[in-house]
């Protein structure tokens, strides 16, 4: 977390064209992404997530915290957040606050019993808008709630954005 205060970025690693992290593009304004993962659904990274991001919160950093299970959105009940993101001039949505968060879901843009039906690129699309098309602000840190597994909207996550640190949420079971 020391790292997280330094007020000047760290170079990025030379990445050559074959690299598989050459396509990875920061987001605007956000200095670090910690992406909060797990196997399966019901472990608690939901609620993880949301406590790293006002932990962080607490440590005086200014935190955003990003829900991209685009089929389980949890953190608009999490919050207690009901109303939807309005639009900027720029045409991209500005994030709801909460607890000192800017907060982005899915889940604030379709209604809470509607089914997610979507494939691949259709939820690629819809997480890279969320990362891409939202106005987050100067952010030191933005917490990514990920979708449960390791399919592919982790694995393109993991390839396009530059992570700094993930967690790995998991519960005993046979």
């Amino acid at each position: 977390l020391a790292a997280l205060h330094s007020t000047a970025p760290e170079p990025a690693p030379q990445q050559g064209p074959s690299s598989p992290m050459s396509k990875q593009a920061e987001i605007p304004g956000v200095a670090a992404v910690i992406a909060v993962a797990s196997g399966k659904g019901g472990v608690g990274k939901s609620t993880t997530a949301l406590n790293l991001a006002l932990g962080l919160r607490d440590l005086g950093l200014r935190v955003g915290l990003l829900d991209a299970d685009i089929y389980g959105p949890s953190v608009p009940r999490l919050t207690g957040i009901r109303q939807k993101p309005e639009l900027n001039d720029d045409k991209k949505m500005i994030p709801l606050a909460r607890f000192g968060l800017a907060i982005m879901s899915i889940g604030f843009l379709v209604e809470e019993e509607t089914a997610m039906i979507w494939r691949g690129p259709m939820v690629m699309s819809a997480v890279t808008q969320m990362l891409r098309d939202v106005q987050l602000g100067t952010l030191d840190v933005l917490v990514v709630d990920m979708p449960p597994g390791t399919g592919d909207t982790q694995l393109t996550l993991a390839h396009d954005i530059p992570l700094q640190s993930a967690s790995i949420i998991a519960a005993p079971q046979d």
